[in-house]
């Protein structure tokens, strides 16, 4: 199964990178291109890309894990005894799989209109708080279950884990600000989540997030920095479906088992958190100063870490460059916290810490940097 797992990473590199190519050419012919936003947002000088992309993320993913489902329930004969038999156990997690597949279509549409027409911010912050209630109203999808006993009931879990869909999704949405940004750290931070879920031959998650990987590096081939920019854009219509499915990811993986003997390693439940540090840093910081300004923090601009970077003389390549960088060692850092005790585990979350420091001081180390004005052909959506 770990076989067939990684296997799914050339399947979707396959369909997302041929799809793209497709889209870039329908997009010219359509003029399917990135505009304005909506009112008060600040944004740069928009350029003549598509930013369909987002259409072949969505079916790279959607399409194979749909294309397993559907075999493994209607025609388990197919498979022998064996690895491949192993398949079996997909049927048993087609419920939760269909919960997925209807948030990430729900979210996938309503960033297909939004790239088309900006939608206000508030309704599509209610239209993304619906999947993120569905899925642990309606599967067994949540976090802190612990506190269950304790409120009287799984309310407290379910409203804790909606919050964590909004603003994940959120944070991998905010970072659509740059050229192969959202994309590479999405990809980096679904690396580091498939090698735990491999480890703990948890399948359908595993797929998911090979599927993740596999469309993120066939959308990269037409959106990694480069000299002569970006030739496609993902828009909202993928980085909302990337957002939801890394939050739905780290929901799902069993940290650790308390049989076990590393089972005392309760500080591994942090992963998450540490996995997907950069893009919480920059959700926060941004929501921080927006509001800070007077600004609603669901109206974009252009002061994400990216820009800051920008803003103290690094290129648009090497702004990212950089933070794909701390977004490998904060994956590493993740990982590491599943294996490790707790001393190792509290230099760990020291050392992340300290680099999100390290960043925070070169991002705002210069009011003159801060004050610089950015070139206008940088990539990116929000």
């Amino acid at each position: 199964m770990v076989g067939l797992c990684l296997l799914l990473i050339p399947v979707a590199f396959a369909i997302a990178a041929p799809l793209c190519a497709v889209l870039i050419a329908m997009g010219h012919r359509l003029r399917t291109f990135d505009g304005g936003g909506v009112a008060g947002q600040i944004k740069e000088a928009p350029r003549r890309v598509p930013n369909t992309g987002g259409i072949a993320i969505f079916v790279a993913i959607v399409g194979p894990l749909l294309g397993v489902i559907l075999l493994a329930a209607l025609a388990p004969q197919v498979f022998p005894a064996g690895a491949l038999g192993t398949l079996a156990y997909v049927p048993q997690k087609a419920d939760l799989a269909f919960v997925l597949l209807g948030s990430l279509l729900l979210l996938h549409v309503m960033g297909v209109i939004d790239d088309r027409k900006p939608l206000p911010a508030w309704p599509k912050l209610v239209l993304q708080v619906l999947p993120a209630i569905a899925v642990p109203l309606l599967t067994d999808t949540r976090l802190l279950t612990v506190l269950d006993g304790h409120v009287g009931g799984p309310w407290l879990s379910i409203v804790i884990t909606a919050m964590w869909f909004v603003v994940v999704t959120n944070a991998i949405n905010f970072l659509d600000n740059m050229d192969g940004l959202s994309a590479g750290l999405g990809a980096i931070a679904a690396g580091s989540m498939l090698i735990i879920t491999l480890e703990k031959s948890q399948w359908l998650v595993a797929g998911c997030l090979a599927l993740l990987i596999g469309a993120c590096l066939g959308f990269l081939l037409f959106n990694a920095p480069r000299r002569s920019g970006a030739r496609m854009f993902m828009g909202d219509s993928g980085s909302l479906v990337l957002g939801f499915l890394l939050a739905f990811a780290a929901v799902r993986i069993t940290y650790f088992d308390p049989a076990t003997p590393q089972g005392s390693h309760a500080h591994a439940v942090l992963m998450p958190i540490v996995v997907l540090a950069v893009p919480l840093y920059d959700c926060t910081v941004i929501t921080l100063v927006r509001m800070w300004n007077g600004k609603s923090p669901l109206v974009g601009d252009l002061n994400h870490a990216s820009h800051r970077l920008v803003r103290r003389g690094l290129s648009r390549a090497h702004a990212v460059y950089v933070l794909w960088g701390c977004g490998i060692l904060t994956g590493a850092a993740g990982y590491a916290l599943t294996r490790c005790d707790a001393i190792v585990a509290a230099a760990i979350g020291v050392g992340v810490v300290a680099l999100l420091g390290l960043l925070a001081a070169a991002e705002y180390a210069s009011r003159d940097a801060m004050a610089a004005t950015l070139p206008r052909s940088t990539g990116g959506h929000s």
